[in-house]
């Protein structure tokens, strides 16, 4: 892993981004590229108890953006952020902010990604070493995932997500918030759908948060598309972003489990579908 260092408020290598929001990091202590290499930079944030459905959407989105030149911001946390740093290391770059020092790895589970994320992007927190994940690190951790982005993309949200104090934070530094709409009846879109009542932009596709931001892509989206054959492409329309069991597919398909099985490996690869415990099988793209 990547020598950790620290850079103070003063240093050259301080963000300017972050010194003119709420109360600024004396001290950023990072593993990873230089912030100055990582732009430009959007944040995917939202529940840590989502759905399959907001899992796939934060990673496919992530990868999108990723793979047109754009650095996906996360918290490293369970759910949609650990998505959004997995589909962001699959096309591009990402930056993870930490609620705690780098003593320690928190989520344990992201062991894998808190190894990776410096060999593509950087690690990045204002705590010491030392310092554990309590709960009170986390909401301060927030201002500095919105203060490094252009904007903040929230992907599932309850009424109180700790992903809305992201976006209260965004609004207050005069960032763009973009939420991605969810079911209309399921509580972990609740705090998004209040979100997009209240004005914030509706997003769908990078090029939907490109358009609210401005931006040019690094990268022709003509060139990041991958060729689908017949067969592939009239699997995955009939594939939906919730997870679905092989012999279902097969069945719906009119085709046998072998058969459909070899698409699907092929999908795989691709980076459209991912297999699930139990043989099932979910859309990511």
């Amino acid at each position: 892993m990547k020598t950790q260092r620290k850079i103070d408020f003063k240093s050259s290598e301080y963000p300017d981004e972050l010194k003119n929001i709420y109360h600024p990091p004396e001290s950023l202590y990072l593993k990873g590229l230089s912030l100055d290499s990582l732009q430009p930079r959007v944040a995917i944030v939202g529940s840590r108890k989502c759905t399959a459905y907001g899992r796939a959407v934060a990673a496919e989105l992530a990868q999108d953006l990723a793979a047109l030149g754009v650095v996906v911001v996360s918290g490293l946390a369970k759910g949609i952020d650990t998505a959004a740093h997995q589909g962001a290391l699959k096309a591009g770059k990402t930056i993870s902010v930490l609620g705690c020092g780098f003593d320690y790895v928190y989520p344990k589970e992201n062991k894998n990604l808190y190894q990776q994320i410096p060999k593509q992007g950087t690690i990045i927190t204002e705590f010491p070493a030392d310092t554990p994940p309590i709960s009170q690190n986390f909401p301060g951790r927030n201002r500095i995932i919105s203060g490094l982005s252009l904007g903040v993309i929230i992907v599932e949200a309850a009424l109180k997500s700790g992903a809305l104090i992201t976006a209260d934070f965004a609004l207050e530094q005069n960032k763009e918030v973009m939420v991605v709409p969810g079911h209309i009846k399921s509580p972990n879109s609740m705090g998004c759908h209040e979100l997009i009542k209240a004005g914030a932009a509706l997003v769908t596709t990078a090029d939907d948060v490109l358009d609210n931001l401005g931006l040019e892509p690094a990268v022709s989206q003509k060139d990041v598309k991958i060729k689908l054959s017949s067969l592939e492409l009239s699997l995955l329309q009939k594939l939906e972003y919730e997870p679905l069991h092989v012999d279902v597919l097969a069945a719906t398909a009119g085709e046998s489990v072998s058969k459909i099985a070899g698409i699907l490996l092929q999908l795989e690869i691709k980076g459209y579908v991912r297999k699930e415990i139990g043989g099932r099988i979910i859309r990511i793209k």
